[in-house]
């Protein structure tokens, strides 16, 4: 059985127990025990949510190191474009490419490159007879992982399409082979530099049987010094660029959905609010709509916990570099390709255990429904996280599947008698 192996950590030596990220984690993860955080790696979805609250630093996401990419003969950079964001009075991205060729790389390929195609091919996904719609983005793991956990009835609306970080790869090798025969595939190694954890966990899982073609995940924040040192206006630089403005805007909420050029669209960001918009398609209660994009973070990939500026900030900066570009310079034209290739989609989408499936065998399930509702009514139902639990409800599944001791909750022990409508 695959073990997910994910890349956000508890240091338990800065933890306090002070319930903070339990009361903001969206899949209820995280349980206080013995005074200490502890993460349920089945429900995890690496959102990041957790590090960005903690007061006490305690959650930390775990990328790779830089100094692992030293055992490939060709060094290949793939930039997240919300890179360019960071920087102030950045007026050239060439600068930013340039940077990553100073610091060690061989060659550099732009994802919002692969975005501008993914774009193209979503726009012909979308008139494909027999998708689901609405459709919803594959590009941000958070979200395929949430909708796995939490809404499995949207795993068909999900667009079979790899992210732009993946699609990056696969080309860059492609270049890297062309331009240098000489090259033995495991001569190749291909670095992602990463506004978030969410994509290192993706890297190092795979998706839906997919072998990710990246072989190093970044951190923004870890490049970020290392690039300052090399970006001086007044050097030479190489003209490297190949992104236009649709690339650019993948970095922010919105610009992923732009460039199908349908107005039938729908753009959210933040985990609550995408939580609140999936609840609404699996209910129906959402008007008829094409393609929605969902992305975790506030703002979008800016609002990453591996970044270095506020996500408005980057926004802004990287509305400002976009002004200067054209619209696209990788676009294909889905009037004569009437087909997506196949290094550019998934198969299935994984099997996950959807975290309210309390047993394979359905009586069980409902033996437990009901055992947890009728624990749930003796119980204070304030919330107060005093036993360790986010919620009272979640209290009572603890105690019914045995995590948990009915003792646990302060409130009722003092109270034996005190029913939820006392």
């Amino acid at each position: 059985m695959h073990i997910y192996e994910h890349s956000v950590l508890i240091d338990e030596s800065k933890c306090t127990g002070c319930t903070t990220c339990m009361r903001h984690c969206p899949t209820e993860a995280i349980r206080i025990k013995d005074l200490h955080a502890q993460i349920n790696p089945t429900r995890c979805i690496d959102c990041g949510e957790c590090i960005k609250v903690c007061p006490s630093g305690a959650k930390k996401a775990v990328c790779g190191n830089l100094d692992n990419m030293k055992r490939f003969k060709w060094k290949i950079a793939l930039p997240a474009p919300t890179l360019y964001g960071q920087f102030d009075n950045l007026e050239d991205i060439d600068y930013v490419l340039d940077g990553l060729l100073k610091i060690g790389f061989d060659d550099v390929y732009e994802v919002s490159k692969a975005a501008e195609i993914v774009s193209s091919y979503t726009r012909l996904y979308l008139k494909t007879d027999g998708v689901k719609k609405p459709a919803i983005s594959s590009a941000c793991p958070v979200i395929a992982r949430l909708i796995a956990l939490r809404f499995p009835s949207l795993t068909e609306n999900i667009i079979h399409m790899l992210p732009p970080m993946e699609v990056a790869a696969s080309l860059a090798r492609k270049r890297a082979m062309e331009k240098n025969p000489d090259l033995k595939p495991e001569d190749i190694g291909v670095c992602f530099i990463s506004p978030c954890p969410a994509k290192a966990s993706y890297v190092k899982n795979g998706f839906a049987g997919y072998k990710s073609q990246i072989d190093e995940v970044v951190s923004i924040s870890d490049i970020y010094f290392l690039l300052i040192g090399e970006m001086h206006k007044d050097s030479e630089i190489k003209a490297l660029s190949e992104s236009g403005m649709i690339g650019l805007g993948w970095a922010r909420t919105g610009g992923e959905a732009t460039a199908i050029f349908n107005e039938n669209y729908l753009a959210a960001d933040g985990i609550d609010n995408v939580i609140r918009v999936l609840d609404q398609i699996e209910n129906g209660n959402i008007p008829q709509l094409e393609f929605i994009e969902l992305n975790a973070c506030t703002g979008g990939c800016v609002g990453g916990v591996l970044t270095m500026q506020n996500p408005f900030i980057a926004k802004a900066r990287i509305q400002t570099l976009r002004r200067y570009l054209p619209v696209s310079q990788n676009s294909v034209n889905i009037d004569t390709e009437n087909y997506i290739p196949d290094n550019f989609l998934f198969d299935e989408f994984p099997e996950y255990q959807p975290i309210a499936r309390l047993s394979d065998n359905i009586a069980k399930s409902m033996r437990m429904m009901a055992d947890i509702q009728s624990l749930k009514d003796t119980l204070p139902g304030i919330d107060c996280g005093a036993c360790g639990a986010p919620t009272c409800r979640a209290f009572a599944e603890d105690v019914i599947r045995g995590r948990a001791d009915v003792s646990d909750c302060k409130l009722k022990c003092a109270n034996p008698d005190k029913k939820a409508d006392d």
